[in-house]
């Protein structure tokens, strides 16, 4: 293998689990990449070192991120300083309103780590579309093929 991908994920409605099964199928499409795929309640510190790159998927809460996405940045963030400097990440969003204050506040705290946004966050809004599963097939195999290419 020559890269590892960390797929991190929080769903209470099943929506951002459809989208982070997604995520890895089109991250499993990059032969060299090494996949963890891990609920954000299971997924600790050694995960994050192990990783060549991360992929966070939450749902927006209150205008936030979800409780577990933000217990795993807690839990990951102090440990973790000086360790991973610009690892890159990408982030997708299931929301009813319009998922931007649990963009924000991810992407504030990955600048302390600090981790390297890569690509866009993608907002996924109401239902979980086929068209937004294939936006989310893609951001995987994007970043699972930028870490294989070592291009980030």
């Amino acid at each position: 293998m020559s890269g590892k991908l960390l797929i991190v994920y929080h769903s209470q409605s099943g929506h951002t689990e459809k989208m982070a099964h997604a995520v890895k199928q089109g991250a499993g499409e990059v032969d060299d990449v090494e996949l963890r795929y891990l609920r954000a309640s299971v997924a600790g510190l050694d995960d994050l070192l192990w990783c060549d790159g991360l992929i966070i998927g939450t749902p927006e809460n209150f205008g936030y991120m979800s409780g577990a996405v933000k217990d795993f940045l807690d839990r990951t963030y102090y440990p973790a300083q000086n360790q991973i400097h610009g690892k890159p990440y990408a982030l997708f969003v299931s929301c009813e309103n319009d998922g931007s204050g649990a963009v924000t506040s991810i992407q504030r705290i990955a600048l302390g780590y600090p981790l390297k946004q890569v690509l866009e966050p993608f907002i996924c809004k109401g239902e979980v579309t086929p068209a937004a599963l294939n936006i989310c097939r893609e951001m995987g195999m994007t970043l699972a093929a930028g870490i294989s290419l070592a291009i980030y």
